[in-house]
């Protein structure tokens, strides 16, 4: 059976500038501090709760890996864990457009990942039963994260 996807939400997410730690065995190290933001679906919404932050190395074949942690607070005040890990790479001259700052439309580039998220008992632990993926979009200061349950 052909597995379908159902949109679960859409974050905004408001970002910090990136850390740089530095060249590392596996590329180039850097962080990103996650300020806050918010997110709504058919099934949940809430804010995303600062503190957060995206791991980052960049490959000698010029593809981000990400791996971002972090909470969001629903309407009704339940903390849900997010661990989500992916990629991103394009065209050279996309890539330098997106690290200059510029609104690069994300259909010029790819930006995949494979969130988990993680509920505590009720009303949402049925996360804690599903797989998820999303595309993403990153701006300067900001990333939009589309994340669909795969049904």
């Amino acid at each position: 059976m052909k597995p379908e996807l159902q949109l679960l939400f859409e974050a905004r997410g408001v970002l910090d500038a990136s850390i740089v730690v530095g060249e590392t065995p596996a590329g180039l190290k850097r962080v990103v501090p996650i300020l806050g933001g918010e997110f709504a679906g058919p099934r949940i919404r809430g804010t995303i709760v600062a503190g957060g932050a995206d791991w980052q190395y960049v490959r000698a074949d010029e593809v981000t890996v990400v791996e971002a942690r972090y909470l969001l607070r629903t309407d009704d005040d339940v903390l849900i864990e997010v661990h989500n890990r992916g990629i991103r790479h394009g065209p050279p001259e996309v890539m330098r457009r997106l690290a200059d700052g510029e609104n690069v439309d994300p259909g010029e580039y790819y930006f995949r990942a494979t969130p988990v998220l993680t509920a505590p008992s009720g009303k949402y632990e049925w996360l804690n039963r599903s797989l998820f993926v999303c595309s993403g979009a990153r701006y300067a200061t900001a990333i939009t994260l589309w994340v669909y349950q795969i049904l």
